[in-house]
């Protein structure tokens, strides 16, 4: 279920706590302040994963300690069955990079740099080198530039 953590001689779970859609960040930001204003020990970190929503992922001593902070809060619908492994956690709250998921073909606005606001279309995509080769759209002639990933927004995927 947990594993045995450096924190103490306590196995870490990490307990997934359902909410309100919408209402995480506020659900994470109360059982902080629940559990400072009692001095609770044994909760070591809440994290609110990007990409799911309803739910919140505890890491804490024990379902105990969970339960004792999120009792009376409002928008907290019940706890989740079981508890997630550190890898499971790590996989959720991981950083993608923009140019992770482009694909060849979407069509993009490039958001900063000298063609700021102009539509295009991905030619090509290179991972490593995090750039991404564009058609501008926009343009009288077939025009194409290589830019940063971090200067694009996907607009249409294909």
């Amino acid at each position: 279920m947990g594993e045995e953590g450096d924190k103490g001689s306590w196995p870490i779970k990490y307990v997934v706590l359902r909410t309100t859609a919408g209402q995480e960040a506020n659900v994470a930001l109360m059982l902080e302040s629940i559990a400072k204003g009692m001095k609770v020990g044994g909760l070591y970190a809440i994290v609110v994963p990007p990409e799911i929503k309803g739910y919140i992922v505890i890491e804490a001593e024990g379902l105990h300690v969970v339960h004792r902070i999120a009792r009376d809060i409002k928008h907290v619908k019940g706890k989740a069955m079981g508890s997630l492994k550190r890898e499971e956690v790590e996989r959720l709250i991981k950083v993608k990079r923009p140019v992770e998921e482009v694909k060849p073909g979407d069509i993009v606005e490039i958001i900063s740099g000298p063609f700021k606001g102009l539509k295009a279309s991905v030619i090509s995509v290179d991972v490593q080198k995090n750039v991404v080769t564009l058609n501008i759209l926009e343009a009288s002639y077939k025009m194409e530039a290589t830019v940063p990933g971090d200067d694009i927004r996907v607009i249409k995927r294909k």
